[in-house]
């Protein structure tokens, strides 16, 4: 039996491409928001940016990942143009 095989009879399986690419963007993006919060002093963004580093391991569903994503991205830069 070959490892894959393996996996999903325990009941795991591997992500998708799309899911990857979309853990890596959003990861990087929260990098960008938390470093743009550190600079601004502002707690709110710094915390998003948080947000979207690690909350990636939480969710396993593709479609979730990217609803999540896009709404604490949103959230982050509008958080940011509130105080400009």
């Amino acid at each position: 039996m070959d490892t894959v095989s393996q996996l999903q009879s325990m009941g795991l399986s591997l992500p998708t491409p799309a899911y990857i690419f979309g853990a890596i963007l959003f990861s990087v993006l929260g990098m960008a928001a938390w470093l743009i919060g550190k600079r601004k002093q502002k707690a709110t963004t710094k915390w998003l940016g948080v947000a979207l580093m690690f909350y990636p391991y939480a969710v396993t569903n593709t479609v979730m990942l990217y609803v999540v994503g896009i709404a604490l991205c949103v959230a982050a830069v509008w958080d940011d143009r509130q105080g400009s």
